[in-house]
């Protein structure tokens, strides 16, 4: 430990949001980047723990307690190698990820965490603008070919290990951009793309093969598939969105969130002026009280939304650990995002009966009633009746199923577990030789850290597969759960 009175002297000080008025202006990201001395400050209070609970919440592994006092000491250079000796992509997880890191920090027990998550976007933003992010291609060839199918987190991960030890990787992505949800369903407020860019042509530079608007199972048909490659790494995501079969359901102005988000990320990269799903001037409600549903209100927002109401069937979360949720677990606690910051009504325990329209078929208004969910999840209205609202744009933000069972798992013959996800082994191969899954196929809706580090494990056993060797870290099992 560098600075054994760091944590007495200096308080927890979060990065500063960008002002209200100000960011709703523009698509740039919320959050201001901190000073360097003050990170180094703030650094500077990890107390190198004699067993770091920081390590055990985080999927990857971030070797946290080592970077962060060499931010403390100004050593970027060497900083940004330990954090690259364990995760892939810093910047996402430094914008994305929820930091489960930072309530398992010791600190935790009694006071404030050490801002981990800032700690670790300051660094390797500092990295890119330094030069020191460079492409490292593989000093040697394998002449083994592995295809991955999906450009997420997962994906990406996958594939930028496999080249980097020598083996040619193609990488099929059936959107017309690399990426998956980190290209169309997060907004830019949140992560701009540049980001993204900037990997992708690391990895080009390494070796690297993208193919885009590939659909494979369709456009390359599974026999095919087998016929290109040694190995396979299937990452296609959990994109099967959960639905909420009301009545009105098929009324004109009732979206899923990921149409919605994907038309609003299209505006930003330039494909169209104007979304064909927009909250101009509209009453907007978004069902679901999740990461999708608050993404969705931070866009309605900038797309200047006349009023929005953001439903959450769940209670609110009490503002504090209880004894049902003790350190170092993640807790349920109650948060509130830029993007409730920026604007709207947020109600908890509401459930929603009915979509509401007008002779044209256009949606006009919802039906809402408060209430609770038992133990098997049955909803119980306490109201003694039903609220109607005025809306002309209702966003369903309920969640993932799993993976879309597709014509490709059909074709490979991939068998799915009792989860509807691919099942796969202790060493993520899935029922067909030679096939791996990593990520949200198999681990269902999940974190941008997981979807990492089970990308760089199943390239570890894709690349033992395929040449006996023990070179590339493999963080997790797929049995491996969260603390919470």
């Amino acid at each position: 430990m560098g600075d054994p009175w760091g944590f007495l002297r200096a308080a927890r000080q979060n990065p500063r949001r960008r002002p209200v008025d100000l960011r709703l202006r523009d698509w740039r990201e919320v959050y201001e980047p901190m000073p360097a001395d003050r990170l180094r400050q703030q650094a500077g209070r990890c107390m190198d723990c004699g067993i770091p609970f920081c390590h055990e919440a985080c999927p990857l592994g971030n070797l946290i307690p080592e970077w962060n006092d060499l931010v403390r000491r100004a050593d970027w250079r060497r900083a940004i190698e330990r954090l690259h000796a364990t995760n892939n992509f810093p910047e996402f997880t430094g914008v994305l990820c929820p930091a489960p890191c930072e309530s398992a920090c010791v600190l935790a027990i009694n006071s404030d965490p050490v801002t981990i998550k800032q700690v670790e976007l300051q660094l390797i933003d500092h990295a890119w603008d330094q030069g020191w992010v460079t492409p490292l291609p593989p000093t040697a060839r394998t002449n083994r070919t592995v295809v991955v199918v999906g450009s997420g987190p997962a994906g990406l991960a996958a594939a930028q290990q496999l080249t980097r030890v020598g083996h040619n990787v193609i990488v099929y992505e059936r959107a017309d951009r690399f990426g998956g949800l980190l290209r169309y369903g997060i907004p830019e407020f949140k992560m701009q793309k540049c980001r993204l860019d900037r990997r992708l042509e690391q990895m080009k530079a390494e070796g690297t093969i993208f193919r885009a608007g590939a659909e494979v199972g369709i456009d390359l048909t599974a026999e095919e598939l087998r016929s290109r490659s040694d190995a396979v790494v299937l990452a296609c995501g959990a994109t099967a969105w959960r639905e909420l079969p009301m009545p009105g359901r098929e009324l004109d102005g009732v979206h899923l969130a990921m149409e919605y988000l994907t038309w609003a990320n299209r505006m930003q990269q330039g494909d169209v002026e104007v979304s064909p799903i927009s909250a101009e001037g509209k009453d907007v409600a978004i069902i679901g009280g999740g990461d999708t549903g608050t993404d969705c209100l931070g866009t309605v927002h900038r797309q200047r939304a006349r009023s929005v109401v953001h439903l959450d069937i769940r209670p609110r979360p009490p503002e504090r650990r209880t004894v049902n949720m003790p350190w170092p677990t993640y807790p349920t606690i109650h948060r509130t995002s830029p993007a409730h910051e920026e604007g709207g009504t947020r109600l908890f325990s509401m459930d929603t009966l009915e979509f509401l329209g007008d002779e044209n078929g256009r949606l006009q208004a919802i039906k809402i009633v408060e209430g609770f969910r038992d133990e098997h999840k049955r909803f119980h209205p306490t109201a003694q009746a039903p609220a109607v609202i005025p809306v002309q744009l209702a966003l369903l933000a309920l969640g993932f199923l799993g993976p879309e069972h597709s014509r490709l798992l059909a074709d490979l013959g991939v068998e799915l577990d009792q989860q509807g996800n691919a099942a796969r082994d202790e060493n993520f191969m899935s029922s067909v030789e030679g096939t791996f899954v990593a990520g949200d196929m198999g681990r269902g809706q999940s974190l941008i850290v997981w979807a990492i580090a089970e990308g760089r494990a199943a390239a570890a056993c894709a690349d033992d597969y395929l040449t006996g060797r023990d070179i590339l870290p493999r963080p997790i099992q797929p049995t491996d759960r969260p603390i919470a």
